[in-house]
C-alpha cells in the first residue's frame, strides 16, 4: 500500500500519488523504495533516525542539487532530484535502469567521476562548509596519528623509516590539509555499487559522505584500489592508463584546466596508504589502530583481505613517488616495506583485476 511510503502531503501533491510501491534492500542507515508517482518511475530514500542522520541527509541533498544544478556542463552524473522533505529526511529521485558494467567499465566510470568533481563551480573555492545551500563540509585528510601508526607498523615489520621519510610524510599531511586551488564535489565513497551504468553513461548515487575538496583524492581510487570500498580492484596497467586519460580529458573539457599532476596523484595515494581506517567498513572506522592489527592477523572485507589492500597501496605509492615528486625517500621506504610485507605475509596476493 502507498501508506507504507512516508511521502508527505506536499510531495504527493507536487509529484503525484504513489503506485507500485516496493521496499528495496538497503543499508541499516536508510530505507529505500521503488514506486511510481504520476506514472514516473522513482526511488524514494529515507535516512533513518540514527546518530549523524541529519548530517548525512544534508550532505546527500546538497550534493545531488549541486551536481544537477542548471547550467552545469556535460552529461548528467547523478539521478535527478525530484523532491525533498528535510523534516522526514526524505529524497525522491529519478529511477534509472542500471546495466551490468562491461569490460573497460573503468573508462566510463572515470569520465563520470571527473564530471561529478567538476560540478562544484569555481566560485565555491573559498566556501567549503559555509556556502549557502550546500551544507557540504570540507574534506579532511589523514592525521599525524595515522602517520604514527604507519611508522609503527613498519618498525614492527623491521623496516625502520630512513632519514627524511617521516619529514616528507609530515609535509604531505600539510599539503593534503591545505585548501585546493579549486574545490571538487567529492562523492565520499565512489565505489562499485554506487555507480549506476546506464544507457546514457554512469550516474553516481549515495552521497551521504559528500564533501568539497581536492579531486585528486578520488581520482586516485582507480590506482590505489578503491580504499573506502568493499570491492577493491586493481585494473591492468593499460586499462588504468585509459581510465586516467579519460578522467583528465573530461575534467579539462568541463573546467578548462588540467587535472591532478602526477605529484598530486602520488600525494593522494600516499594519503590513503596512511589511513588505517581505509582497511575496514565504515562502521568500524575510528574504533582501533587497524594498521597495528595487521601484524597480529588478517581479515576479509568484501572481496579482499586487509593485508592484500595494504600491500597493493604500498606498491602503488612506491611506483608513483619518484624523484619528480615531493616523496622520493618515502616512496623508496614504501618499496622496501612492500618487499618485507610480501615475505612476511606470503598469502597476501594481488587484488582482483575486476569488480564482483
Amino acid at each position: 500500500m502507498w501508506s507504507s511510503l512516508p511521502l508527505g502531503e506536499r510531495l504527493r501533491t507536487e509529484l503525484g500519488p504513489p503506485r507500485k510501491v516496493r521496499r528495496l534492500v538497503s543499508s541499516p542507515r536508510s530505507r529505500v523504495w521503488r514506486a511510481e508517482l504520476a506514472g514516473r518511475p522513482v526511488v524514494v530514500k529515507q535516512l533513518v533516525d540514527s546518530p549523524g542522520a541529519a548530517d548525512r541527509y544534508a550532505r546527500e541533498a546538497a550534493a545531488l542539487s549541486l551536481a544537477a544544478r542548471p547550467g552545469r556542463p556535460g552529461r548528467p552524473v547523478v539521478p535527478a532530484l525530484l523532491g525533498t522533505d528535510p523534516a522526514a529526511r526524505l529524497l525522491v529521485l529519478e529511477r534509472l535502469e542500471d546495466r551490468t558494467p562491461g569490460p573497460g567499465w573503468q573508462q566510463d566510470y572515470a569520465t563520470a567521476l571527473a564530471g561529478l568533481h567538476a560540478s562544484a563551480p569555481a566560485d565555491l573555492q573559498d566556501l567549503a562548509g559555509t556556502a549557502p545551500g550546500t551544507d557540504l563540509p570540507a574534506w579532511t585528510g589523514p592525521t599525524g596519528r595515522d602517520l604514527g601508526c604507519f611508522i609503527a607498523l613498519a618498525r614492527i615489520l623491521d623496516v625502520p623509516a630512513p632519514p627524511g621519510a617521516r619529514a616528507e610524510a609530515e609535509a604531505l599531511l600539510d599539503r593534503l590539509s591545505a585548501a585546493p586551488v579549486r574545490h571538487a564535489l567529492l562523492h565520499g565513497d565512489p565505489c562499485p555499487g554506487n555507480d549506476l551504468h546506464t544507457a546514457d553513461g554512469v550516474r553516481f548515487v549515495d552521497f551521504e559522505q559528500a564533501s568539497l575538496g581536492p579531486g585528486a583524492v578520488e581520482f586516485a581510487y582507480l590506482r590505489i584500489g578503491f580504499p573506502t570500498c568493499w570491492c577493491s580492484t586493481a585494473p591492468p596497467a593499460p586499462v588504468l592508463a585509459e581510465a586516467e586519460a579519460a578522467y583528465r580529458t573530461a575534467w579539462r573539457a568541463a573546467t578548462g584546466t588540467e587535472a591532478a599532476t602526477p605529484a598530486e596523484l602520488a600525494d593522494a595515494c600516499a594519503g590513503w596508504l596512511l589511513r588505517g581506517d581505509a582497511l575496514v567498513p565504515k562502521a568500524e572506522r575510528g574504533t582501533a589502530d587497524h594498521l597495528s592489527r595487521l601484524h597480529h592477523g588478517d581479515w576479509t572485507w568484501g572481496n579482499a583481505t586487509a593485508r592484500r589492500r595494504l600491500l597493493h597501496r604500498l606498491r602503488a605509492v612506491a611506483e608513483l613517488a619518484g624523484p619528480d615528486t615531493a616523496l622520493p625517500v618515502f616512496g623508496r621506504f614504501c618499496a622496501t616495506l612492500a618487499t618485507r610485507a610480501r615475505t612476511t605475509w606470503p598469502t597476501a596476493g594481488p587484488l582482483p583485476a575486476e569488480r564482483t
